[in-house]
């Protein structure tokens, strides 16, 4: 599903637990929920009740396999945008968050910009200094995660587990080994190393 998003444009953030999604949904960043109900810390129905407890607005489309009439009712009632059972069509899916953010600006979202450097979340391209400049599928993660974080010290750790994932080998140099390549495309001096601390994209 992750995948399937991101080929149509939209930026993702996964998280394994209900704590952790409710966190994310009122933290700001992002402009909508995919919830499941079966997850582990809070269950998706605390998720939404903890979310609309706090003013949070952020559209929430369930889906989830429980299909029941009372679930769904639950689901709608406790404060859900939508609710989808499993299973799905991924096409149907894409209609329904499509609807939910049709107030947000389309093309805004889809683009990341950091002085004159501008990543294309649609087109999966890097402009730089106005040339279009093409990246690997992991440059390109390592360039989003900057370009939403610009001026702000990442450090390896929080790279490795956002491009690569938690189960990356920690006393890995991939991290370092891919700024030298970002750097390549995009000006050596765009990604500063922060001694001791990670990186940082200037701006």
């Amino acid at each position: 599903m992750e995948k399937g998003l991101r080929s149509n444009g939209f930026s993702t953030t996964v998280v394994g637990d209900g704590l952790s999604a409710y966190e994310r949904g009122r933290s700001g960043d992002c402009n909508l929920v995919i919830l499941d109900l079966g997850l582990p810390v809070y269950d998706g129905f605390t998720v939404l009740r903890k979310l609309r407890e706090a003013r949070v607005t952020i559209p929430v489309i369930i889906l989830t396999a429980r299909d029941s009439v009372t679930d769904v009712v639950a689901g709608l009632e406790g404060g859900a945008d939508d609710y989808i059972s499993k299973p799905f069509a991924f096409e149907e899916l894409l209609a329904r968050v499509r609807l939910r953010l049709r107030g947000e600006s389309a093309s805004e979202a889809s683009l990341l910009r950091a002085g004159d450097l501008l990543l294309d979340l649609r087109t999966r391209r890097v402009h730089v200094d106005g040339r279009v400049v093409e990246l690997s599928s992991r440059e390109f993660a390592l360039a989003e995660v900057f370009l939403r974080n610009p001026d702000h010290v990442l450090t390896r750790e929080l790279l490795l587990s956002r491009v690569w994932g938690f189960d990356y080998d920690p006393g890995s140099n991939i991290v370092d080994v891919y700024v030298r390549y970002l750097r390549r495309k995009i000006g050596p001096d765009r990604v500063e190393t922060v001694r001791g601390m990670g990186y940082r994209l200037r701006v």
